[in-house]
């Protein structure tokens, strides 16, 4: 990252959805529980295996901004209000400036 100051860290936790309806409720409750920072959600396609066939499906992302420190609580909340039968779930540690990374971490609820 070229921005001329030290990069701190973030995590990211990437969920896919196959509707706007479910993106929106696991937004608002990750937001309302305060594990993350923000959540952006965009419409994509998925190409995958699943069950022997190739599948093709429009879906919804959430990229969901948090603390390393929330990251295990954040899982757990999206793995019980998931409507998938496996969801994806990945976490990425990302790095960021020290602002962004200060505004992150004062969102992001106290003691998870």
């Amino acid at each position: 990252m070229a921005t001329g100051v030290d990069p701190a860290d973030i995590s990211m936790v990437t969920t896919t959805v196959a509707s706007a309806a479910d993106a929106r409720r696991l937004a608002q409750a990750v937001m309302q529980a305060r594990l993350a920072a923000c959540v952006q959600v965009q419409a994509i396609t998925s190409h995958y295996h699943w069950q022997g066939a190739l599948q093709e499906e429009s879906e919804w992302r959430l990229d969901c901004k948090t603390m390393p420190r929330a990251t295990a609580a954040l899982l757990a909340l999206l793995q019980a209000l998931h409507p998938y039968a496996l969801p994806q779930l990945v976490v990425q540690t990302l790095q960021a400036t020290p602002a962004y990374v200060r505004w992150v971490d004062c969102e992001v609820a106290a003691g998870v």
